[in-house]
């Protein structure tokens, strides 16, 4: 019996030391064009006998061709992150990963760099987001309290139309992608972070947490101090905020797509209120100036046009306008994450007559928009969104596949070879 006991066991350990690949299959038949980031768990990687340590390789069977897939491991080194390319539409894909020598070279296309004050994200050599984490001052002659660090600008498509604006005359405070909370109490006083006119507060860059470049994606994770100038004698920390941006690699010469998460908590002792109003929070954009009422479009998920999309909720908003060439398009795709406040989120969108008639635009996701939302003190909030840049145009269901992908992971299923 011993004998027998010993034999398998034996037997047991050789199979365990030769199982050398995790065959899995990605469910994504609800996703029709698009090509998604997925993730997979290191646990399930080790738990199918595969040796983390050593090196490994993804490959993709389609339509009986091996085809190797690049990887990237995330910061916290607990899950590895590819694209799942939809080259055979939607429907199920099959993968494996083994122990191997990658034949795939480390992707030299994405990085990120520190230039003058920017961190940019680059693809190709060509920045598409950059992150200011030093001073920018207005022009001279305008009050330097309009001064700021700590927002994205300029995004950049892969054709080179640069899509956001900075300091605009009309508004000197609107700063590209950023998002500063605007009416807000502390201690039953009101502080606003988003006018910088007033002098009541603003947001500013603390350091980097960290930044990453590799085959998927080229990210970095900032810290960012709302100050409130207001309260105090001395300016005081209002809100402590961690911004992570990462750009994904998603193969195509037309478009890429970047996301946006903030964490932040209030270290007062009270917390602070944002009160419900029209700006603020979530993410704002000022788009570039030569985008105005008669050649930007605006289309949401519930079917909203530029014209009744103001104050409206919407799961994704496509912004569209004239390229800088005016022979096409360009534009970005805004994702709001179930699990945000207020989801699907209220929205800020400048009416066709804005700024005098021109009808510049802007564009805001803003949860607290109809409902006031109270920061607890020492609790950690937080918001996720996802953009896609393009060049050319993007459809209605193209736009839902990416709100479908971004809102749940595909399901990932164990499969046989």
């Amino acid at each position: 019996m011993r004998i027998v006991f010993l034999f398998l066991t034996v037997i047991t350990l050789i199979s365990c030391e030769n199982k050398t690949s995790f065959y899995f299959e990605i469910d994504s038949s609800n996703v029709i064009s698009t090509s998604e980031p997925v993730a997979i768990d290191i646990d399930r990687i080790i738990a199918a006998g595969l040796n983390v340590e050593k090196p490994m390789v993804l490959v993709k069977e389609s339509d009986g061709r091996s085809v190797e897939v690049p990887f990237q491991m995330d910061a916290s080194g607990q899950k590895i992150w590819f694209v799942n390319s939809h080259d055979e539409g939607a429907g199920k894909y099959k993968y494996r990963i083994e122990n191997g020598v990658p034949t795939i070279r480390q992707n030299t296309y994405l990085a990120e760099h520190k230039e003058k004050g920017n961190l940019q994200l680059t693809y190709d050599d060509k920045p598409l987001i950059s992150y200011r984490y030093e001073m920018t001052y207005p022009p001279e002659g305008v009050d330097s309290i309009y001064g700021k660090s700590g927002y994205i600008h300029p995004i950049t498509t892969l054709g080179g139309d640069t899509l956001t604006r900075i300091q605009p005359p009309d508004h000197y405070h609107h700063y590209g992608l950023w998002g500063p909370w605007t009416h807000t109490q502390i201690d039953g006083e009101r502080v606003d972070f988003w006018n910088l006119g007033e002098g009541m507060g603003t947001v500013l860059f603390k350091s980097f947490e960290n930044s990453a470049s590799g085959n998927v994606f080229t990210s970095f994770t900032a810290s960012q101090e709302h100050i409130d100038f207001k309260i105090q004698e001395q300016p005081q920390v209002a809100l402590n905020e961690t911004l992570q941006v990462r750009l994904w690699n998603l193969g195509r010469p037309d478009r890429y797509m970047f996301d946006y998460i903030s964490t932040f908590s209030s270290p007062l002792e009270n917390g602070i209120l944002f009160e419900a109003y029209r700006y603020g929070g979530g993410i704002g954009l000022r788009f570039t100036e030569r985008w105005k009422a008669d050649n930007c479009t605006v289309l949401t998920s519930e079917g909203k046009d530029r014209s009744t999309a103001d104050g409206s909720n919407a799961r994704w908003c496509i912004v569209m306008g004239e390229s800088s060439d005016s022979t096409g398009s360009s534009g970005i795709l805004f994702l709001s994450h179930p699990d945000n406040r207020m989801h699907p989120e209220p929205m800020r969108i400048w009416p066709l007559d804005a700024n005098g008639g021109r009808g510049d635009m802007f564009f805001e996701f803003c949860p607290i928009r109809h409902e006031e939302w109270k920061i607890e003190p020492g609790k950690k909030y937080g918001l996720k969104y996802r953009m896609i840049v393009f060049d050319g145009y993007l459809t209605v269901d193209e736009a839902e596949s990416y709100w479908q992908s971004f809102a749940e992971q595909p399901k990932i299923g164990i499969s046989n070879k």
